[in-house]
């Protein structure tokens, strides 16, 4: 496994650090807070990615999109992290696109993935039911009803939910595990928006005798759980490169504030205490981005262990991100617990990004399962 990027995935990774920090850094997210703004992310800034090829990074040439790879998705993600850019694109172009590339029908295909493309439908994943992830312990369900089904239950943490034109719900049928393309403005749906502590929303979702008919059936009835794990597997590695964008940017944030704070009338980078734990640091962060090219090139080449390799990516990156976010909080000393700085934004988009889709223990105690422990 060569965990190496080609020419054009580099290119991709310089446009897109150029294209983020320009226009969305960290700046806009300040201001999406502070303006209480109701969608969470700007739609300018969504329309000028679907110019540019991102929301379209694994669909398919034929449905308009450029079917770059998990690799390049990654990338994007990572320089997302680096700038706290707000946007559908986890919802939406990663986790919506794979669940459609590889499980819907040709005229789901057909409907749903040039607009993804054009920027034009967002959607959204409804997966979990408790403030925990754990997807065995879903409970929605979906009883027979004339050619279709009835949706009751509720849903949670169902990120960009609250501005979402169609989910992607998963629902316990008497076949099992199944999933069904719901329209946001169906009949017995209700949609509470609610704010993390990142600033940026998700939804909680309310099933009241939601009609669902056969064909919004995402992939056979019964067959849910091979959804689930494509999905699962995208959004973990996506997350774990955007955490790795994070890190690596508090980082070097935190490097240049040793190099230029001074006290005791020396530069506080001098004392051999901190440069031990920068050191520490930084050899986590080398360690970290090797998993995460690993669970991008294993998703690239659909190896059969993708699913133990990325939740060890997620695992390392939940694990390294948040001592990245908390040593930098601490070597900036009072300052870094202000809003003045940044930092403080990073750490709470780590700690939100840690949960999605399981935690490290959730990893963890998985891999452990698997091995027979």
């Amino acid at each position: 496994m060569a965990l190496l990027l080609n020419d054009d995935e580099k290119m991709l990774a310089e446009s897109a650090s150029g294209f983020f920090a320009d226009k969305a850094p960290v700046t806009q997210l300040r201001e999406l807070r502070d303006s209480n703004d109701e969608t969470g992310y700007s739609k300018s800034l969504w329309a000028e990615m679907a110019e540019m090829g991102f929301t379209g990074v694994l669909v398919p040439e034929e449905y308009g999109g450029v079917e770059m790879g998990f690799m390049a998705a990654g990338l994007l993600a990572e320089e997302m992290g680096k700038n706290l850019t707000a946007s559908p694109f986890l919802s939406t172009a990663v986790l919506a696109t794979t669940a459609l590339k590889q499980h819907a029908n040709a005229e789901q295909k057909t409907k749903f993935l040039p607009q993804i493309c054009t920027g034009e439908t967002v959607f959204s994943v409804a997966l979990d039911e408790s403030n925990k992830h754990n997807p065995a312990s879903m409970t929605l369900s979906a009883t027979p009803s004339g050619n279709g089904f009835k949706l009751n239950g509720t849903k949670c943490m169902v990120i960009d939910g609250h501005v979402a034109d169609q989910f992607i719900v998963f629902a316990q049928t008497d076949e099992g595990l199944s999933v069904f393309i719901v329209s946001a403005d169906t009949d017995g749906l209700d949609i509470e928006r609610t704010i993390m502590a990142d600033t940026r929303n998700a939804a909680r979702l309310t099933f009241t005798d939601v009609d669902v008919t056969g064909e919004q059936t995402l992939g056979q009835v019964g067959a849910g759980v091979d959804v689930l794990d494509t999905i699962c597997n995208a959004g973990r590695a996506m997350l774990a490169a955007e955490m790795l964008g994070a890190s690596s940017q508090v980082f070097d944030v935190t490097t240049a504030f040793l190099q230029e704070r001074k006290q005791f009338g020396k530069i506080i980078g001098e004392f051999q205490a901190l440069q031990h734990r920068q050191s520490h640091l930084y050899c986590e962060l080398e360690l970290a981005k090797s998993a995460v090219l690993a669970a991008l090139t294993a998703l690239d080449a659909g190896a059969d262990n993708v699913g133990e390799i990325v939740g060890m990516a997620k695992a390392k990156l939940s694990a390294v991100a948040k001592l990245a976010a908390l040593e930098a909080v601490q070597m900036h000393g009072g300052m870094g617990m202000t809003d003045e700085l940044d930092i403080g934004l990073y750490l709470k988009r780590i700690r939100v990004a840690q949960e999605l889709l399981g935690d490290s223990d959730f990893h963890l105690e998985q891999l452990a399962r698997n091995k027979g422990y």
